[in-house]
């Protein structure tokens, strides 16, 4: 059961890199087919893109990490002054 779960994993990552390759195609095309014609609004866009695309998640992480941290000093002290009070 294992070695078949393994290996419809490996299927389903080859199956999603193959795609992945050829949308990467598509966009390359497109673009140096606008950037050709002068165009650099679509390449702009592209670009700006791929940089939401990789902040969002860290910008997420952080802001999770940080309230986390929040919460936990706050806690800390209210257990601290309920400590120092008995």
């Amino acid at each position: 059961m294992l070695k078949k779960k393994l290996f419809l994993t490996l299927l389903f990552s080859a199956i999603a890199v193959v795609s992945s390759f050829a949308q990467c195609a598509m966009c390359r095309a497109t673009v140096e087919n606008n950037l050709s014609n002068g165009d650099i609004g679509i390449g702009a866009g592209l670009n700006f893109g791929i940089l939401y695309l990789l902040v969002v998640p860290y910008l997420a992480i952080a802001t999770i990490g940080f309230l986390w941290y929040r919460n936990s000093r706050q806690n800390a002290a209210k257990y601290e002054q309920i400590k120092s009070s008995h």
